[in-house]
């Protein structure tokens, strides 16, 4: 009799462990995680207009130094992990004369139900002058496991003093 007990106490307890922790997962929605999320409209950037009075009114951002023949050629999109760590595949193409160095990128993670997620990312490498350098699977960040698509811009670099 304490045999017949024990078998289904063997046979029951893996189940209702899998139930319990399919139910905690359920309970914590993704909705209520802890990801930096913003609407999509507040991830636009706006482009400097051009019937503003003064050059200084501009909106948008002015590339001015390395960034102005630095740019990205390439980008692609990729999951790691369970599905919520974002691995980024780029190409920076540097057109200047000179080497840049630490360049940093943010990236925009789109859903479809209309949220973004922002992640910035400092390259610590030096990218040659009149060259291209690709960085494959590079860890971005943390995302939500909705976000279908992803845009990267460059924000910063800095200029290699010989």
């Amino acid at each position: 009799m304490a045999v017949k007990r024990y078998r289904v106490a063997i046979v029951a307890l893996p189940i209702m462990l899998t139930v319990g922790i399919l139910a905690w997962f359920f309970y914590f929605a993704i909705g209520e995680s802890d990801a930096q999320t913003t609407n999509l409209h507040a991830a636009v950037v706006s482009e400097p207009e051009a019937d503003t009075a003064t050059p200084q009114a501009a909106a948008g951002p002015v590339a001015i130094g390395p960034l102005g023949r630095l740019s990205i050629a390439r980008q692609s999109f990729a999951r790691g992990g369970l599905g919520s760590k974002a691995l980024v595949t780029f190409t920076l193409r540097n057109n200047n004369s000179f080497a840049i160095k630490d360049p940093e990128i943010l990236c925009a993670f789109r859903s479809n139900d209309g949220y973004t997620t922002e992640r910035r990312r400092k390259i610590a490498d030096t990218v040659n002058g009149k060259s291209r350098k690709t960085y494959p699977y590079t860890f971005i960040g943390f995302v939500n496991v909705k976000a279908s698509k992803a845009k990267c811009s460059l924000v910063t670099a800095s200029r290699v003093v010989s």
